[in-house]
């Protein structure tokens, strides 16, 4: 056997010696799997023998109109180069005819060189083994399907989620693997209504409905999840791991939660009647006693008391217990003073991007074309069509001066319609468009987005200056034409950034705490999903499956719960504040020029692996609560009565300065802006690293900002012991003028650990 290279591309002459058969038999013996006389191949011919054939693909550009004929043409030019229609037969793997021509098939380097200089292909290139890519957002955390794992203290692990019930015959709630539930679980599974029943997976299912209004939406309670939100957001946290799942085609890979292992709790406290407080109330009361150990609420709270907000109540219960609750922050960004859920006890999680987004290509009839954004899973079924724009396609009705571009509340004339593309403006709505005939939808954009929607026909946004090419175009030419393509997946360099509607600080329950805590992904995040809702919700969508695609703080919360969870898993007996710490001070800080940023995005996006060695942490009891709440200006008798211990909070120890919780975080909110910056924060960390460490401190600070750390310099002798010590921030009062925010960093490092603290100052009301 010989070999030589002609460009990149390596060809052998097939030859063994004592061997008669000549090159074209060898060749087919290889294709057709018969094998050489091993006592005549010397070892290096048998690596390079069997490397030899591997599949390619052949592209030959646009699908022929009859599929047979391309079949046809497929095996005849694979025949030509192969030496056979036999051998052609037995080497071809795919033929494409649908959407594209094109083939895939067995060659040798140099039947593919061949292929390459025939006039009627496109390109030919070896087909590649590529990673399965998961719903991409564990991956992007850095855990990756390998990531080290306690497998047994995980499968102990019983994450509780608040949501609208749960889909257990979606695959992510699979059983396959796990043993009986774990001996401390305590609670129920309700086979009530078309809800079957639980399994070693999802081993809790209740519901509860006594709320009279929500009872009247929901006439057939169950834990069954009709919704598809508690299914997807379970699946995040604690789906088990399943390869091969997409929502139709669009973003293919491995669907898995944080902690696939683990076992799943589902309270069912909403329906499409939404969520009761009192329900809620009475799902958090059943988890805490149920022997959870992680708690999800992607529900939002809002109070200006603590003791006035279920979510507030419960998870410091929770808290109490030892149970980790996080909660989602809000959609109401990019708006300041939105979030919500920010109790000190609770984790606060924002929506982060991961790097990939969907993009729709669009292209018209004058060969112009552009990404569109949307999640659109119709493959188009003509090469173009008709295209309208729905001023031109408005309702006679309505008068010329109106809104020229709107698509809804019958603004359009339906015999216009019908078989078209309609170009609309922001307030379309692709239900009515595909009641009257429409066939496609493009909406101008005004204004930049960074979440995709689930189309429920053909469709995407595109921006306003694209649009007002189309309308060019259109007013140019008598048979205006476009088509929307199938969206496709696309690398975002810019990941991570905090999404335009994850809800910004600062909190207005407090003036002394920086939420949200974390980001986490929230943007596109495909997970398990219900077979009893369409994949938009509406009935005109004939889409129903077991994976779905949604974006919002619902999606990012039950990322920090897995991720809690999977801290547990190694630190089993870390305290909650213990495991927020070490997701906080390892978080990867996101880049932005925004001097608002720690106002959306806390201490930056969480780093599980980081998380599970932070080297400090900054733990808090229940006792440095109350002084909190004392501090926070509440009655020792409400104190009393919320913690359960005697509070009596003029004989506390007044330790100074400008907030009382041995929070990982240090922020305050001074209420003149034309006042001088002076604020001490005191702080305790405790040593969970190297037995014998040093740690020096850092600090990152603006122009003018003096930050002083006393002492700059902790020693430990043993784990678990703790030092104290103080942040004094100093400046002018011109500072806080200039600017809404001040930002600067506390980093401890003993050369191995970095343990960082968002450091906030504002001047902003929080309402």
């Amino acid at each position: 056997m010989s070999g030589h290279n002609i460009g990149s591309v390596l060809t052998f002459n097939l030859s063994i010696p004592g061997d008669s058969r000549t090159g074209q038999e060898l060749r087919t013996s290889l294709r057709v799997g018969r094998m050489f006389p091993v006592d005549n191949l010397r070892l290096p011919l048998i690596a390079l023998v069997s490397v030899a054939v591997a599949a390619y693909i052949v592209y030959m550009g646009e699908a022929l109109q009859s599929k047979t004929s391309a079949t046809n043409l497929h095996h005849n030019l694979l025949s030509s180069v192969v030496g056979g229609g036999h051998i052609a037969q037995k080497s071809m793997i795919y033929s494409y005819t649908k959407s594209f021509n094109a083939f895939a098939a067995n060659l040798l380097p140099d039947e593919a060189e061949s292929l390459r200089e025939n006039k009627n292909v496109v390109s030919v290139f070896p087909s590649k083994i590529l990673k399965l890519h998961t719903t991409r957002s564990w991956d992007f955390l850095g855990m990756p399907p390998s990531v080290k794992r306690n497998h047994q203290i995980e499968s102990n692990i019983i994450v509780g989620l608040l949501d609208t019930g749960i889909y257990i015959d979606a695959p992510s709630f699979d059983d396959k693997g796990l043993g009986p539930p774990p001996s401390k679980w305590k609670g129920r599974c309700q086979v009530v209504g078309n809800f079957t029943g639980c399994n070693n997976k999802v081993i809790g299912a209740t519901f509860y409905n006594n709320d009279p209004v929500r009872a009247k939406l929901d006439p057939n309670p169950s834990p069954i999840d009709d919704e598809g939100h508690g299914s997807h957001t379970a699946s995040t946290a604690a789906g088990a791991s399943i390869a091969g799942a997409s929502f139709y085609g669009l973003a293919k890979g491995i669907a898995r939660g944080g902690v696939p292992s683990a076992r799943i709790a589902m309270y069912k406290v909403c329906s499409n009647g939404g969520c009761s407080e009192i329900d809620l109330l009475a799902g958090l009361d059943d988890a805490i006693d149920d022997g959870v150990d992680v708690i999800s609420i992607s529900i939002g709270g809002a109070s200006n008391s603590f003791f006035e907000d279920p979510i507030s109540i419960g998870s410091f219960h929770a808290m109490k217990r030892g149970i980790f609750t996080a909660c989602s922050a809000g959609n109401a960004g990019p708006l300041l003073g939105t979030v919500q859920n920010s109790g000190p006890w609770i984790m606060t999680v924002g929506a982060s991007s991961i790097d990939r987004q969907f993009r729709t290509p669009v292209k018209i009839g004058n060969n112009l074309q552009t990404d569109g954004i949307s999640r659109n899973t119709f493959l188009p079924r003509k090469k173009m069509y008709p295209l309208i724009t729905a001023g031109l396609a408005a309702n006679s009705s309505l008068s010329p001066s109106s809104t020229p571009w709107y698509c809804s509340d019958d603004s359009l004339d339906a015999n216009k319609v019908k078989g078209k593309i309609v170009l609309c403006n922001e307030s379309a709505s692709q239900t009515y468009i595909k009641s009257i005939g429409g066939v496609g939808e493009l909406i101008s954009l005004v204004e930049k987005i960074d979440t995709s929607f689930t189309s429920t026909i053909p469709g995407a946004y595109v921006d306003s200056s694209f649009a007002n090419k189309i309308l060019a175009y259109v007013n140019s030419t008598k048979n205006p034409q476009a088509v929307i393509h199938q969206s496709k997946s696309v690398r975002d360099t810019a990941a991570p950034f905090v999404a335009s509607f994850s809800s910004r600080g600062p909190a207005k329950i407090s003036r002394t705490i920086l939420k949200p805590d974390i980001v986490a992904p929230g943007l596109d995040i495909v997970a398990a999903f219900t077979k009893l809702k369409s994949a938009t919700g509406s009935p005109e969508d004939d889409r129903f499956g077991v994976y779905n695609i949604l974006s919002g703080t619902s999606m990012a919360c039950p990322h920090v719960a897995g991720a809690a969870a999977y801290i547990k898993s190694f630190h089993p007996n870390w305290s909650p504040s213990a495991i927020k710490s070490a997701l906080m001070t390892t978080a990867s800080e996101l880049k932005t020029k925004d001097d608002q940023a720690e106002l959306a995005y806390g201490a930056g996006q969480i780093d599980p692996i980081r998380a599970l060695q932070p080297g400090l942490i900054y733990d808090i009891s229940t006792s440095d609560y109350v002084r909190f709440l004392c501090n926070e200006g509440y009655s020792g008798t409400l104190i009393r009565l919320f913690t359960g211990e005697i509070t009596n909070c003029s004989s506390l120890p007044n330790i100074g300065g400008h907030d009382v919780l041995n929070y990982p975080s240090m922020y305050f909110q001074f209420t003149n802006a034309k006042s001088s910056i002076s604020a001490i924060f005191h702080r305790t960390v405790t040593n969970v690293g190297s037995r014998k460490s040093i740690y020096k401190a850092t600090v990152r600070a603006p122009k003018n900002l003096k930050v002083t750390v006393i002492p700059n310099k902790l020693t430990f002798s043993q784990l678990n012991q703790k030092k104290s010590f103080q942040v004094m921030i100093q400046g002018p009062p011109q500072l806080l003028n200039q600017t809404a925010g001040l930002s600067a960093s506390l980093e401890w490092s003993d050369g191995t650990h970095r343990v960082k603290s968002p450091i906030f100052i504002t001047s902003i009301q929080s309402g």
